[in-house]
């Protein structure tokens, strides 16, 4: 069979799909943005978007016009594959940038299976959880409407949906629900696991310092440090927590960019904002901002971790959430759907309410005062993803069964 995959940043969620298609012998091709690394047997073309935005356009409909510039430039490669012979008999695409908008129009007959991460609404998700930074407005609401425009043409045009959570499911419209399977993306448990003798070398101006499995490291990882993650929250609850545990340390993990929500004010970053919050008030000796590290350092990271703090926001939930529980952290999450769906309180981890940010401190500083106490979460986290989120044998065969019986069914 001919697959196409479609992706800004591929191989992204499609990593392990991907090349285990190719070994099975179809035909993959690939269609993105970007420079991936190679992938055995699976061919890539790249395309580029030349047009820039209108100027003048309304500012709600901005974002639209974006999604449809990117979707051009991918339906034009489509087209060159197509005159080249390609025509595959099935579309796996994420459709979040807009590439994916006019692949019925390029291939009619080819299913689509589009990769579902979420569907906004003004009310109940993310807009408007957190006043702090969400005051609510019409431009506001009128934005976001706009904003699931190309969502719903996917949608539309899609013969089948994959999600990876069922609540990110359940934030699409309900009569879209029912053809849209749920399988997360995977964690290779075999390889993120716990490692009691794990150390992690941390290089200051003032030396090396190694840090090691049982020491009081609390840790916080998000893509960018931004109020989405809840970074604000876990500053505002930092000091607390080092003032009642005097050996604790902080690894904080993250760019100083915007991956979700609104930019910080012009000249400044939300790291520095909340960071200069609290500085009087923290032991800085102690607190580590690691910025954006490779795969295995974070690993490492994970594996000599006490207490893992994951806040996050109705929104899409991250991968290190899964990947903390399979190493055997001890998770304080927030209260919020998505961690909800992963974390059992008091059962595989503990969670405490978004916004509460002495809840927050005084978990985490019981976890780093009674270790003994928790281990009972810290086994039940990891069976959890060995028994829902493995990847080589839960995640990956369901995502494989999924897309050869979607071919059998439609060819």
């Amino acid at each position: 069979m001919r697959i196409l995959f479609i992706h800004q940043n591929f191989p992204g969620q499609f990593k392990h799909m991907a090349p285990a298609l190719a070994e099975r012998g179809h035909k993959v091709v690939a269609l993105t943005m970007n420079q991936p690394p190679q992938i055995p047997r699976v061919q890539v073309v790249r395309y580029g978007v030349k047009q820039g935005t209108s100027p003048g356009i309304h500012p709600w409909v901005n974002e639209f016009e974006t999604k449809v510039i990117r979707g051009e430039a991918c339906g034009m490669a489509m087209i060159k594959l197509r005159e080249q012979g390609f025509v595959p008999d099935m579309i796996l695409a994420h459709p979040g940038w807009g590439e994916a908008l006019f692949t019925k129009d390029v291939f009619p007959q080819s299913p689509l299976l589009a990769y579902i991460e979420f569907y906004y609404a003004a009310r109940g998700l993310d807009v408007g959880f957190d006043p702090e930074f969400h005051k609510g407005s019409l431009e506001e609401d009128g934005k976001l409407r706009c904003k699931n425009a190309y969502n719903l043409l996917t949608l539309e045009a899609m013969d089948a949906g994959l999600s990876p959570t069922y609540w990110q499911r359940s934030t699409v419209p309900v009569h879209y629900q029912d053809k849209i399977s749920v399988i997360f993306d995977g964690v290779d448990t075999d390889m993120v696991k716990a490692d009691l003798e794990a150390t992690l070398t941390l290089q200051r101006r003032d030396g090396e310092r190694v840090l090691r499995a049982g020491d009081e490291i609390i840790t916080f990882v998000s893509r960018n440090l931004e109020p989405y993650r809840g970074y604000h929250i876990f500053m505002r609850a930092l000091p607390e927590i080092l003032r009642r545990r005097q050996n604790a340390i902080a690894l904080i993990v993250g760019g100083d960019k915007v991956s979700y929500g609104a930019k910080a004010p012009d000249g400044t970053t939300w790291k520095e904002i909340f960071f200069n919050e609290v500085k009087e008030k923290l032991d800085l000796s102690r607190i580590f901002f690691l910025g954006n590290i490779p795969y295995q350092v974070f690993l490492r990271l994970l594996q000599v971790s006490a207490c893992h703090v994951y806040l996050t926001y109705p929104f899409v939930l991250s991968w290190s959430c899964i990947e903390a529980m399979s190493t055997g952290c001890l998770v304080v999450g927030s209260r919020t759907p998505p961690v909800e769906e992963v974390i059992e309180h008091e059962k595989s981890g503990l969670l405490v309410d978004f916004f509460d940010v002495q809840a927050l401190a005084e978990r985490v500083a019981d976890c780093l005062e009674n270790p003994d106490h928790c281990c009972h979460l810290r086994t039940r986290a990891r069976q959890t993803v060995i028994e829902r989120y493995d990847l080589k044998r839960v995640c990956l065969p369901r995502q494989m069964q999924l897309v050869e019986s979607k071919i059998r069914l439609m060819s």
